[in-house]
């Protein structure tokens, strides 16, 4: 197929197929299902995975139990035997032709880009809590409820939905507490189910976490009292790179997320997203399946595409004989 317009501006070795901008499940999952429909595919990776404080990665069938980044080494592995490269870098911008223009100066070409970059998190301002992010101050009580379970625990109640939080930490526990920050009211409702649930509730601005011998002990209060707890679960604000909402004709949700269409498409010609990107609740597994089916509509897409130049240049043909 030829790109002979682009060369002017990309160099022929940065002109992609696909231009995947994130080396997490998502993106590594697409560049495996691309890389082995036979497309030519980078993967741009800042190497910031959002779940790389963590331990383990759960809920993964034949992987239960695996550090972060063995999982995505055994993922890169898997793409390293088809045309895919990895290429570690930080995209500053992608522009409306989709070139995707790197930190440093390298740009690359796609015919489709791939936007992975997942979220970023904003922890609660607590003293310690960068520290103990994936390990004892968590988000997800799948993901890491089982290893805390029958210890006391507590919630950080920063939003409505800590109400529904501390009551699913219950099945993890018996002894669960509600740490009531400004600006959360409980209804009548919540603090009856709270009750009859057995969860405990404090109101208290949580200002530090005390550490004793490597380990969470309690949440230290404003004023003065302390909450023990061995976990403590939060809804931390997550956030998509500003970046992406710079590209001419994406769009970000209420929520704060890329929107698409049901296989990923984007409101920018030919600019896919997956992922935490435009799902926040999304988990590895699911992940990679929303991955898998975006490949394969991409790559219905390219056919598409190869297949109209093709018999553009056969009509052609055709005329001049």
């Amino acid at each position: 197929m030829s790109r002979s317009s682009n060369a002017s501006v990309v160099a022929s070795s940065d002109i992609y197929d696909v231009v995947i901008i994130g080396g997490g499940m998502a993106g590594l999952t697409a560049a495996t299902v691309l890389g082995r429909a036979c497309r030519r595919i980078a993967v741009v990776d800042a190497g910031q995975p959002r779940n790389g404080p963590a331990d383990q990665v759960h809920g993964f069938p034949s992987r239960d139990g695996i550090a972060p980044a063995d999982l995505l080494q055994l993922c890169r592995s898997d793409v390293e035997r088809y045309d895919v490269e990895l290429v570690s870098g930080q995209v500053v911008r992608v522009n409306g032709d989709r070139t995707v223009e790197l930190a440093g100066g390298r740009t690359l070409q796609g015919r489709h880009v791939v936007l992975a970059t997942g979220l970023s998190d904003t922890l609660p301002d607590i003293a310690g809590a960068r520290e103990r992010w994936g390990r004892d101050l968590l988000h997800c009580p799948y993901c890491h409820g089982w290893e805390v379970k029958d210890q006391p625990l507590a919630v950080l109640g920063t939003e409505q939905t800590s109400v529904q939080q501390s009551i699913l930490v219950r099945s993890f526990s018996a002894e669960v507490t509600l740490i009531v920050q400004e600006g959360l009211e409980l209804s009548d409702d919540d603090a009856r189910s709270l009750e009859a649930m057995g969860v405990g509730v404090v109101e208290g601005t949580a200002e530090r976490l005390l550490i004793r011998e490597g380990a969470l002990e309690a949440v230290a209060l404003a004023d003065g009292r302390t909450v023990p707890c061995r976990a403590l679960f939060c809804e931390p604000v997550a956030t998509v790179d500003p970046m992406l909402a710079n590209i001419p004709g994406c769009t970000l949700d209420a929520d704060g997320c890329l929107e698409t269409d049901e296989i990923g498409r984007t409101g920018a010609d030919r600019i896919w997203a997956v992922g935490n990107v435009t799902d926040p609740s999304g988990q590895v597994v699911p992940v990679a399946g929303d991955a898998y089916r975006l490949a394969v509509g991409l790559n219905a897409a390219l056919v598409e595409e190869d297949t109209a130049e093709a018999l553009s240049a056969w009509e052609r043909a055709a005329v001049s004989l």
